[in-house]
């Protein structure tokens, strides 16, 4: 692959999740990388070494993402270098997950139990918060089943 083509799309993927989700960019870059290279397994040393950065910002990014399941960590028997991958995606690195809705619900009816006798005007902001977490932590599921069959029926 031409390695300044795979540059510029990595840097396109760091951007938007920097810009979209306040990733860091070397962590949104890792993404696009993981994405695209071959062999889809990578030391962080290799992964460095393409990304033209250290290794102490990929080894911080590499945790963030093992944070929220997004890549896989391997040690190979009898290899010292730890080889990290993209993780298949699932309902939970997909954002499917019902339970960051339910517990964003939950935080909210929390912060409203502090306002009861506050303005409707006031209580607005969490009692929206409430009624659409509470909506989306019970939709998801459905949607990722319905996603799982559109994508099935696409091969």
């Amino acid at each position: 692959m031409d390695r300044d083509k795979i540059l510029i799309y990595v840097d396109h993927v760091g951007r938007f999740y920097a810009q979209r989700y306040g990733f860091s960019p070397v962590t949104g870059r890792l993404i696009g990388y993981l994405s695209v290279c071959e062999p889809m397994e990578q030391s962080i040393n290799d992964i460095a070494e393409a990304l033209l950065t250290s290794r102490s910002a990929i080894n911080n990014a590499v945790k963030m993402l093992e944070t929220q399941n997004l890549i896989h960590r391997l040690r190979p028997a009898g290899t010292r270098a730890d080889l990290i991958s993209l993780s298949p995606l699932n309902s939970k690195n997909m954002g499917f997950d019902p339970s960051e809705y339910q517990e964003l619900a939950s935080l909210a009816r929390e912060g409203l139990g502090l306002l009861d006798n506050a303005s409707p005007e006031r209580r607005q902001a969490l009692e929206l918060t409430v009624s659409l977490n509470e909506f989306l932590a019970e939709k998801l599921p459905q949607l990722y089943e319905e996603w799982n069959e559109h994508y099935k029926n696409r091969k």
